[in-house]
């Protein structure tokens, strides 16, 4: 337990875990195995009050706090990380900017059914030509009389094409004046003519979450589905990934801190030369250095929550969170496939699939390397 969370957090991390080990666990693996995004399974995580944690209840949510969310969302990874891609990416993405920037009237339309686990919602930012480069977005919205004409593609959208996605939020450009071009975030609906999905399969990790490519054809979007103001798309994007970076953040912390527990368990009850592999000097440092990193990685992501939950400025530490915890993912992983030894090479071993998922989190919501700019930008560095 960490001294910024109180009892009544970890009351509800205890819910959150009885939900994971329960619901979760016994499925992750074929899941896994058979590349498989599991409706029922989406459906109880929104019923078990998931979706919209930190959103007043007056649309569904649960009233708590950023830190709360990410304890969820730390858990579910503790378990699986392709269940907590989905929690993560509709909370984040999906939700978050709809009642961060939205109207009313906006969120009064949407956000019910997407807290009831009745729906989920993708965030389109990444294409070809745009990702770690926000600006280069090609994904064009002109404006048609009273409604927007939405063309483009955009690819790697989580939860973009299962049958409870209803909708994506859009980033596209709406304004190009001799090249500088500007971005606006406008609600596409899945039921718009000339919406065009397709899952991309065969991924490294993740293989039971929703992954697809995205393709807008001449689709007519009214008017009202801006999301904010116009040409003011690009700012909504940014402060959307400061708080994305805390969840991708408590994913690499939630896997890292399941990868320990196998570990150290496995090591109590694995004996070599006619003792437990634990008691061997070589093995017990391993996983001190696991629990130092772990203690390290919670105090820096649980500090950029309260900064979050206080009103303050949070955007270095929320890129130093996702950066290091998404490191120590990578290590506490690899640490503990060595302490498995063979073991941890079989499909068979949990363990296995916790050494794949490890490997996004470099990468998504941030790189490790556009996060060490970020941070130097907050030094003054660059």
């Amino acid at each position: 337990m960490s001294i910024l969370s109180t009892d009544k957090h970890e009351q509800f991390r205890q819910k959150v875990r009885d939900f994971a080990e329960k619901e979760v666990k016994p499925l992750a693996a074929k899941l896994d195995e058979d590349e498989t995004f599991s409706v029922d399974l989406t459906q109880k995580m929104g019923q078990a009050g998931l979706f919209g944690i930190d959103l007043p209840t007056e649309y569904g949510g649960q009233g708590l706090d950023t830190l709360s969310y990410i304890i969820a969302v730390e858990e579910l990874a503790r378990i699986d990380g392709s269940q907590a891609a989905t929690m993560a990416a509709h909370n984040s993405l999906g939700v978050a900017p709809i009642y961060n920037f939205g109207t009313i009237e906006q969120r009064e339309k949407y956000l019910p059914s997407l807290t009831s686990g009745d729906g989920l919602w993708a965030f389109g930012l990444t294409e070809v030509t745009a990702g770690s480069d926000a600006q280069g977005v090609q994904s064009v919205a002109e404006e048609n009389g009273d409604h927007w004409l939405v063309n483009g593609t955009k690819r790697y959208i989580t939860n973009g094409s299962n049958e409870l996605m209803k909708g994506v939020t859009v980033l596209a450009v709406t304004s190009d004046d001799n090249g500088k071009k500007r971005f606006s975030t406008i609600m596409v609906d899945r039921d718009s003519e000339g919406f065009e999905t397709k899952r991309m399969l065969g991924k490294l990790m993740w293989r039971a979450s929703d992954t697809a490519e995205l393709k807008f054809n001449n689709i007519k979007v009214p008017k009202g589905n801006l999301l904010g103001k116009k040409d003011k798309g690009l700012g909504q994007m940014l402060k959307t990934l400061d708080s994305g970076r805390l969840s991708i953040a408590a994913m690499g912390l939630g896997l890292a801190q399941g990868a320990f527990e196998m570990a150290m368990d496995y090591s109590k009850k694995r004996e070599q030369f006619g003792q437990a592999i634990s008691q061997y000097q070589v093995i017990s440092f391993k996983l001190a250095d696991m629990a130092l990193k772990l203690e390290l990685a919670r105090n820096t992501l649980y500090n950029a929550c309260a900064l979050k939950d206080a009103g303050k400025p949070y955007g270095k530490e929320a890129a130093m969170a996702k950066l290091y915890c998404s490191d120590i993912a990578k290590e506490v992983a690899d640490e503990a496939v060595q302490i498995f030894s063979g073991q941890g090479l079989l499909k068979s071993s949990a363990i296995e699939r916790f050494y794949r998922d490890q490997r996004i989190l470099q990468i998504g919501e941030g790189t490790s390397e556009i996060l060490r700019i970020v941070i130097n930008k907050h030094l003054g560095l660059v």
